[in-house]
């Protein structure tokens, strides 16, 4: 046996040697092919010998191989330059990019992102296309005089009035009220209220809006808003009804729709004191009607089958009655959106988009806010007709009428330092909050301490907010204590002083905050408690909101490092100043905390339910 598996085993190994002789290296097809056709072309190019019929059945001989080293070159699919080679030689032949340049591109592109333009145009205007190019034909025109005005002497009066415009064929602007040929009795009560001379926003604003032009408004809190787009809607809504008289369940011919119930109310009180003296002198009825939640919606739907010609709402109630089929936008051909970057902003944004799928023709769409971010102008500039915008000012600016006074307070001596901070001026006095648990908890300190004071929030009823906004507006209490639902638009005449117990994160929420006080040219002041709960980027947001406005700035935020030391070239080279998104002076888009919130909340809202049956909505 032995014997036997030692010869199977040397049969075996010279088997394998024979094999290593005759051993054959592996030629690809490609080579081989390339071997082939390159003999082929020989055989074509070598000369045919004569020879006679006899030898030419004869089979040719095969030609010599070629040695290895005279072998055609086949191009290979590694000598191909990569994707990854490719960019990397455009890098180096493109042209160097500044640290800045690219960080400007980087913004840009953020920016381009996030605001896609179709959240102010219907669904039935996106699904066909329909694209309007001319802005909405009024009856008014400017008197002769404006009209002939040169651009020159516009243009002069603007630098006069720190009036900045942006679009085509800006309307002249109107020095005094009667240029804007409103009706007497309106004239009359402009006059009753104290309003003599029109200011920076009007005198270019009203013209523009008169016109029917789409207009974006920024100026800063206090300037007077309000008149630039409750004018012309009583104008518009007069000669509608004067041209043809609306008939029950019609209507509206104009809205205006405002973030907050109590700055509804305010807008709505305002057009009813110029309604009046119109009624009053015998012009037609205009009806107007207040659309806001917490009221009873039967009052409202009574007003409706009437016919209305002016509705001021907040969105939430507005989207329930155009659900409900109780109110149509058919005729509607005036829109409003106060404080717009709100209600643009995330919260309100749906809400307003099905407000929007209502219109059944283009309508004239007016944008007004102290704190219009690029983000917003970019994204309404997209969506409107020919926009002008009117800027008094920088958007986000404080008011300069407000000395604003920050004072580092720990967190357990807020309520004992907020009664020192009372006495500074005499009442009224504003106190604003973050949460509602601060609101009644200061509301509760102070009536123990025997302050007259009264609080709003999200969380009280309407009745209850209404009443203690009329008790304090009266005078028969001294203090307001409220969260950030009184600090968009309310306009308190006589206020003094406003507290900030607490740095809101959001510098805009910041500059409507001290906004409530230095109204219509009188001088207010602002304390602000900051500690080490705000984040570095709020603070550094607060104080240069403060060397803006040339105030003092106090040593602990002087001290901050301030990481835009190159602030003035990204500025001056993007043309925004700070954050595009917030604006905020204090940081860029890039590390904008706003934007990251919002980021990181569409991601939360955006996840499976995985528990859910996956049916209508997912319900369990």
């Amino acid at each position: 046996m032995a014997a036997t598996a030692a010869a199977s085993a040397a049969a075996a190994a010279a088997a394998n040697s024979d094999e290593e002789e005759n051993y054959e290296e592996y030629i690809p097809v490609a080579k081989r092919r390339a071997m082939e056709a390159e003999r082929l072309r020989q055989l074509r190019l070598s000369k045919p010998a004569p020879f006679s019929s006899s030898a030419s059945s004869l089979p040719l001989p095969p030609p010599p191989p070629l040695p290895p080293a005279q072998l055609p070159t086949v191009p290979d699919a590694a000598a191909k330059p990569s994707l990854l080679v490719k960019a990397t030689q455009l890098k180096r032949a493109a042209p160097e990019v500044t640290a800045t340049e690219q960080r400007i591109q980087q913004e840009k592109e953020v920016i381009d992102n996030l605001s896609d333009g179709k959240s102010l145009r219907s669904v039935r205007e996106l699904a066909k296309g329909i694209v309007y190019t001319d802005p909405i034909e009024t009856g008014w025109k400017p008197p002769l005089r404006l009209r002939r005005m040169p651009l020159a002497k516009a243009n002069e009066l603007r630098r006069k009035w720190h009036i900045i415009v942006d679009g085509n064929d800006v309307p002249p602007p109107a020095r005094d009220f009667r240029d804007l040929r409103l009706p007497e009795p309106m004239l009359r009560m402009l006059r009753e209220r104290g309003i003599v001379q029109p200011t920076p926003i009007q005198v270019q604003g009203l013209p523009v809006v008169l016109s029917g032009r789409d207009m974006i408004g920024i100026a800063f809190t206090g300037s007077g808003k309000t008149l630039v787009f409750v004018l012309p809607l009583i104008m518009v809504a007069l000669q509608e009804e004067i041209l043809m008289p609306i008939v029950p369940g019609e209507g509206p011919f104009g809205m205006i729709i405002c973030p907050s119930r109590e700055l509804a109310k305010q807008t709505y009180d305002v057009i009813e004191q110029f309604l009046l003296p119109l009624k009053d002198a015998g012009y037609p009825e205009i009806r107007p009607l207040l659309c806001i939640g917490g009221v009873d919606m039967r009052t409202q739907l009574d007003v409706l089958k009437k016919g209305v010609h002016i509705v001021v709402a907040t969105p939430g109630r507005l989207k329930d009655l155009l659900a409900k089929k109780k109110m149509n936008l058919d005729n509607c051909r005036y829109l409003t959106l106060d404080e717009a970057d709100r209600l643009v902003d995330l919260g309100f944004e749906d809400d307003i988009k099905e407000v929007f799928d209502h219109f059944k023709d283009q309508r004239q769409t007016l944008l007004f806010s102290a704190t219009m971010p690029q983000k917003i102008q970019n994204f309404a500039k997209n969506a409107l007709v020919k926009p002008v915008t009117v800027n008094v000012g920088r958007a986000g600016a404080a008011n300069l009428d407000v000395i604003q006074e920050v004072e580092y307070v720990k967190e357990d001596a807020r309520i004992i330092y907020l009664l020192e901070c009372l006495q500074k001026t005499p009442p009224p006095v504003l106190i604003f909050c973050e949460n509602k648990a601060d609101v009644d908890y200061i509301h509760e300190y102070l009536l123990l301490k025997g302050v007259e004071a009264v609080a709003i929030h999200g969380g009280k009823d309407q009745e209850e907010r209404q009443n203690a906004i009329d008790s304090f507006k009266s005078g028969k209490k001294d203090v307001l204590v409220a969260t950030d639902v009184a600090s968009k638009g309310l306009d308190f005449p006589d206020i003094q002083h406003v507290i900030n117990y607490d740095m809101p994160a959001e510098i805009e929420n910041y500059v409507h905050r001290i906004g409530r006080t230095g109204r219509c040219g009188k001088t207010g002041i602002a304390t602000t408690f900051i500690n080490k709960n705000q984040t570095e980027t709020t603070l550094l947001d607060l104080k240069h909101l403060l060397k803006e406005a040339k105030q003092r700035i106090p040593p602990v935020l002087a001290e901050l490092n301030d990481p835009l030391e190159d602030e003035e070239i990204i500025a001056k080279e993007s043309g925004v100043k700070g954050c595009a998104y917030c604006g905020g002076l204090g940081h860029r888009v890039g590390d904008c905390p706003k934007l990251e919130h919002q980021k990181s909340m569409a991601i939360a809202g955006s996840r499976k339910d995985y528990f859910g049956g996956g049916g209508y909505r997912g319900e369990i």
